[in-house]
This record gives structure tokens, C-alpha cells and sequence, in this order.
């Protein structure tokens, strides 16, 4: 009896992949079955493609075909066609991986391996471990490879590694939905400790009006402080470091430009009230000496931490964050300057994608450590080109990349008219010692200009109305002020006393 044109033969199935151990034997770890399981699922019910989006891609899978079939129904999805299993084969027909597979019949068969996509989601997630597991075995492997080779360079294999590890870690970041009633209360809780706290509900700045406009530094928001050089974006950060350190909030200051002992000096200035050349010079009477000593003192045992590590990445960044905050409690970090950190290891199109992927990663950290994280960054040179009212920072001048307006919850501006020979404002009113911190973007709150005192010569800002520092250095610097005799010459600096004097005395 002749055999009628349409039947179709059944392909015969082909051979499995051979799955390769590594060098020492091992297999890497992988689940071929539970790869079917979850395209099995995703055939039979083309809802379950959009839950597990956002975990699996193509070589998520270890199997080169269970690759493709993946790659297919992504290729579907993005262009909104329907899964099935007709239109899984088709293309895959297109892509020309449909032998490859094993045809037709392999993909029919897919879904005879799970009668339901109920636990498409769990298996997703089984599959994402395995493939992070072998990137982790293949990044350490070449790792090891390099480090044996004395060709390469330690450092060099060490930024590499971060970089490296810092991109794997982020194809694993994910959070999972959240019921609103647990979310409710714990809004209520802070609106109830921000009342008990005269409205402040986060980290206080210090300065009344500026805390007014923001309730304080919030957790877990990212806040970008940007000006252009010589405007005071240090002394800024450090005048609030100190004000924060003084009410009890523990304050993490990483510094790629400065020493932590240019900082230290930095600090003596602000809170000696003494110029930042006696300090540099240690000419002073004995008077001064006296001051600085009484007023040095007002540092010790206060929660400031610094680290001056010079080009800082984002992985090392990341790993002193989560233990300053773990071991030391502190409740705000500050980085000064973002443009001078980088992403050691991963490659980029431009110095603008490391950037972002630095603003990126630092908004991600406020987050899980749930504290305020502030950067300093640079603005560029469009502001010089303007003239008159128009030297005022917008926020398109952020130095590099939008991704950094993008991602931060917070720009503030600091702008010093006076700097620029504006010497009066609009309306007649003196500009001299005046900085203006603009507030551009404020995500959950107002925008506005917050007016302090700068003193130049202390590198301090203060608020407007406190005249009492102002008092003091008057009366410090006044020709009837106490004079020294020569036998009351100052002490000489004290080797293992920066400050001076007998280090018994000196309270630690």
C-alpha cells in the first residue's frame, strides 16, 4: 500500500549534549531538566514569560539548545507575538536553530514535561543560582590563570577581580513586592518620630533654614552637592560633618582628593576659627595656640570617619560602606568627589557610562544600607560662558552624564555671587560672604534657595544669623586682644602631638 505524501515522519531525537567536566573534574552546575521544566512551562502558558523576564536570559541556560529555544520565545515576546509551540518553531526556523534543537519534535516535547507553570517563578530562580554559580567559577578561574602568570600586574588582576565581581553581583539584585499594610505603619512610626523631633525627620545638616526645606538628610536617599572649584564644596560637607558629629549622628567621609590629614587641618580651621595659614605655619601667639588646643579637643571622640583611598572604585566603596555602617552605626556618607571614582574592571563606550554606572550603584547602596548617601561632582565649564544672573548652576551643567540628575533623589547647587563681582542681589541686598545652596531637584520636597554666611578665611559656612563665631574672631584679632611676652613663647609641636602640649593631658 503506498505510504500517502502526508505523513509526516517523526524526526528522530537527537543526542543529547555532551556535558564537558572542567580541569579538575568537576561538572559545572547546571539542571537540564529543570531548564525543560520551565520552557515546558513557558509553552504551555505564554502569561508565564513576563515573571521570570526580569531573571533568566538566553545564557542563563547551560544547554546550548535550551538556549536557543529561550532566545526564540524573547524574540516573540518582544515583538508580542503569542508562545506556543507552533510560533516557538517558526522561529526558530527564522533564527535557523531549529535543527540545532532537534527539531520539532524536541520542542513538542518541552511540554510533556510539566503539566503546570504554578512554579515557573521558584524554577526561574533555581536556574539563575546555577548560572551565577558557573560565572562565579569562570571569573575566578581567569583570576587565577592571570595571578600565576608573573606577566600580569597585581593591581591590575585586583581591578579587574572588583570590577568583575561587582557586574556579576548586579545581575543578581533584585527586591520583591511588598504588601501595603506593614509599609502604612512604618510611615506612620516616622511621621510620629519626626513630630518628637520638631519635624526633622532625618539626618540634620546644621543649618536651620536648609533643614527647614528638607527635614534633614533622608535614608536611603542618594543627594548630589555640585559646584564649580573654589565655591566651597569641601568646606560645605565638612562644616555639616562636624555640625552632625556634634548631635551624635556618625558620619563616613571618603575623600579621592584630599589626605585625611589635609582634611584633620581642614577641621582645626573650622573650629579654631584660626586662619587656615597660622594653622598651616604654626605661627601664632600663645593665646592662639591656647584656642586651638581648647577647641582641638572638641574632635576627639566624635563619629567622624575618614578615608582618603585615592581613586576609589565602586566595589571597594560599596564593601567599607556596609562595614562602617555595620560596626561603627554611622548614619550618613559622604564621598568627595564623584568624578574621581571608578568601576575598575568593567569595560565602557565612554567615561560618561562609568559614570553612570558609578551614580547608579551609589543610589543602590543608599538603599540597602537605608542611610543618606551625599556626592560631591563637578560642574562644567558652561556656567563660566554666562554672564550676570546666569552664573546661577542649572542642572544641565552636571558634569558627565544625566545619569546623575537621574538617579539622584536630591541636586543641591552651591553658588557664591561674589565670586562672580556680583556684589548685590535683585533687590540691593549685599552679597559679600554670602553662598546660596540651591536646591534643583528635591524628589519629595521643595525646591529653593537656602541663604549662609561663607567665612573664606575659615573655610566655614554658618547660618545668617549666627554672629557669635563672628564675635569671637573680632575680638581674637582686635588690637587690644591679649599679647604674649617672649617668655610666653608657644611649645614647640610635640612628635607624637601634632597639637602641642604634654599628650598625658590630651583626652583620646
Amino acid at each position: 500500500m503506498p505510504v500517502s505524501n502526508n505523513t509526516t515522519k517523526r524526526p528522530r531525537k537527537s543526542a543529547p549534549e555532551e556535558l564537558k567536566p572542567d580541569e579538575y573534574g568537576k561538572m559545572p552546575p547546571n539542571d537540564i531538566k529543570l531548564e525543560e521544566t520551565v520552557l515546558g512551562a513557558l509553552l504551555i502558558d505564554s502569561a508565564a514569560y513576563g515573571l521570570v523576564t526580569d531573571i533568566l536570559k538566553p545564557e542563563t541556560f547551560y544547554q546550548t539548545k535550551n538556549r536557543y529555544v529561550y532566545e526564540s520565545i524573547r524574540n516573540l515576546a518582544s515583538k508580542q507575538e503569542p508562545i506556543d509551540m507552533l510560533t516557538v518553531c517558526e522561529q526558530l526556523r527564522c533564527d535557523g536553530h531549529l535543527e540545532d534543537v532537534g527539531g520539532e519534535y524536541y520542542v513538542t516535547s518541552l511540554t510533556s514535561r510539566v503539566n503546570s507553570s504554578a512554579n515557573v517563578l521558584y524554577h526561574a530562580e533555581l536556574l539563575a543560582k546555577k548560572y551565577l554559580s558557573r560565572e562565579l567559577i569562570r571569573f575566578s578561574t581567569e583570576i587565577e590563570r592571570k595571578a600565576y602568570n608573573p606577566e600580569y600586574d597585581v593591581d591590575l588582576i585586583m581591578q579587574e577581580a572588583e570590577g568583575k565581581l561587582f557586574e556579576i553581583s548586579q545581575r543578581n539584585t533584585k527586591r520583591d513586592f511588598s504588601q501595603i499594610d506593614p509599609l502604612v505603619s512604618t510611615a506612620l512610626d516616622l511621621v510620629q518620630e519626626a513630630k518628637s523631633r520638631e519635624g526633622m525627620s532625618g539626618v540634620p545638616s546644621g543649618f536651620t533654614l536648609l533643614d527647614k526645606m528638607t527635614s534633614g538628610w533622608q535614608k536611603s536617599d542618594l543627594i548630589i552637592i555640585a559646584a564649580r572649584p573654589a565655591m566651597g564644596k569641601t568646606a560645605f560637607v565638612l562644616s555639616m560633618a562636624r555640625n552632625m558629629a556634634d548631635l551624635g549622628h556618625g558620619v563616613a567621609l571618603f575623600s579621592l582628593e584630599m589626605s585625611n590629614i589635609q582634611l584633620v587641618n581642614r577641621l582645626l580651621v573650622n573650629v579654631s576659627e584660626l586662619s587656615a595659614e597660622k594653622i598651616k605655619t604654626g605661627r601664632m601667639e600663645k593665646y592662639e595656640w591656647q584656642q586651638l588646643q581648647t577647641r582641638a579637643r572638641d574632635l576627639y571622640d566624635k563619629p567622624i570617619f575618614l578615608d582618603d583611598t585615592p581613586s576609589l572604585s565602586v566595589f571597594e566603596f560599596n564593601t567599607k560602606a556596609r562595614r562602617l555602617v555595620k560596626e561603627h552605626g554611622v548614619k550618613i556618607i559622604i564621598i568627595d568627589y564623584l568624578q574621581l571614582m571608578n568601576a575598575s574592571g568593567m569595560n565602557f563606550g565612554s567615561r560618561e557610562q562609568e559614570v553612570s554606572i558609578i551614580s547608579r550603584s551609589l543610589k543602590q547602596m543608599a538603599k540597602e544600607l537605608n542611610v543618606p548617601i551625599i556626592a560631591l561632582s563637578q560642574l562644567n565649564r558652561g556656567v563660566e560662558g554666562r554672564t550676570g544672573a546666569d552664573k546661577r548652576p542649572q542642572l544641565a551643567d552636571l558634569r558627565e552624564s544625566g545619569a546623575i540628575e537621574q538617579d539622584a533623589d536630591m541636586v543641591l547647587f552651591i553658588h557664591r555671587p561674589e565670586y562672580y563681582k556680583i556684589l548685590e542681589d535683585e533687590h540691593g541686598n549685599s552679597m559679600v560672604g554670602v553662598a546660596q545652596i540651591i536646591i534643583a531637584k528635591h524628589r519629595n520636597g521643595a525646591v529653593g534657595d537656602v541663604n549662609l554666611r561663607f567665612k573664606a578665611e575659615l573655610a566655614k559656612f554658618m547660618n545668617m544669623n549666627d554672629q557669635k563665631s563672628n564675635e569671637i574672631q573680632s575680638t581674637i584679632n582686635s588690637s587690644d586682644g591679649p599679647q604674649a611676652s617672649p617668655a610666653d613663647a608657644p611649645a614647640p609641636f610635640n612628635d607624637n602631638d601634632p597639637l602641642g602640649g604634654d599628650i598625658a593631658d590630651t583626652p583620646y
